[in-house]
């Protein structure tokens, strides 16, 4: 009773209220580091229990989980200018791979290793559709390799200006599928079955009713630029901005000729991403 009192009303405040909720559930708390947040335990709990669900649905389908690596080089992204021109502002860069002490003391006491400037900067993952790529088109070699289905677990980090526990931060965890197919009927026939496999989730699992569509092409946020089309299953809160992104799963077809097997004529593969957050 003591802790129910210290929550703030919903219908005094909402964004208190979230808040409060959150904290005195122990699902996070803030970080020192500006704009993350700790998960503790029973939000991790969560979490898992979530990521199990939705593995095992996945694998169902036939994806198999891979990792692919936290740095990406910004040459990669220079090639998909287009495609990462959503979030370009919020890319965080690893310029330098080593710290000098200086004598000092307090802050001053290190400093950056300025001969340790890296000749390209490395990008921390704000997605990765670039790099995955790039090896997709190592590992394609004939239609025989086709189709590839690929899901990743990972942490994202993109530099946000307004954060809010589970909502929006600078680093969040998240699952990514990416698949290539020789047609674009079978990259769309994957991208709707993904749709259902969310929809399920959602609805069987987390007990939320979504709305499953395409998405209207002005809508589209700048990164998703060289899609062919898009699908969503979209639920929203009780107020506009409290729309959760781990209610909003995304089905993407795009054709790209960067993946292409060696065989004597160009094969053009058409790729399917899906992805959810937190």
């Amino acid at each position: 009773m003591a802790q129910a009192q210290k929550i703030t009303p919903r219908a005094k405040d909402f964004s208190e209220w979230y808040n409060d909720v959150i904290m005195q559930a122990e699902l996070a708390d803030y970080s020192p580091v500006r704009g993350c947040m700790v998960i503790r335990p029973h939000g991790y709990r969560i979490w898992e229990l979530m990521q199990r669900a939705l593995d095992d649905m996945f694998k169902a389908t036939g994806h198999q989980n891979a990792y692919f690596p936290l740095f990406i080089p910004q040459s990669y992204l220079a090639k998909e200018a287009e495609h990462v021109e959503g979030f370009a502002k919020e890319v965080a860069l690893v310029t330098h791979t080593r710290l000098r002490a200086t004598g000092k003391e307090g802050a001053a006491a290190i400093e950056v290793d300025p001969e340790s400037r890296l000749d390209e900067p490395l990008v921390v993952r704000p997605t990765s559709e670039t790099i995955i790529y790039a090896m997709f088109a190592k590992w394609i070699q004939s239609y025989r390799d086709l189709p590839l289905l690929i899901n990743q677990w990972c942490n994202i980090v993109r530099w946000e200006l307004r954060t809010r526990l589970f909502l929006r931060t600078t680093e969040f965890l998240w699952q990514e599928g990416h698949t290539a197919h020789a047609t674009e009927a079978e990259a769309e026939a994957e991208a709707r079955q993904m749709l259902g496999v969310y929809r399920k989730f959602q609805e069987d699992w987390m007990a939320m009713p979504v709305i499953t569509g395409m998405a209207i092409q002005s809508s589209w946020n700048l990164r998703y630029t060289p899609s062919i089309w898009r699908a969503s299953a979209s639920a929203s809160a009780s107020v506009a901005w409290a729309v959760c992104p781990s209610c909003h799963k995304n089905s993407v077809v795009r054709r790209n000729s960067r993946v292409r097997s060696s065989q004597r004529t160009m094969l053009h593969h058409w790729l399917m991403s899906s992805g959810r957050s937190r």
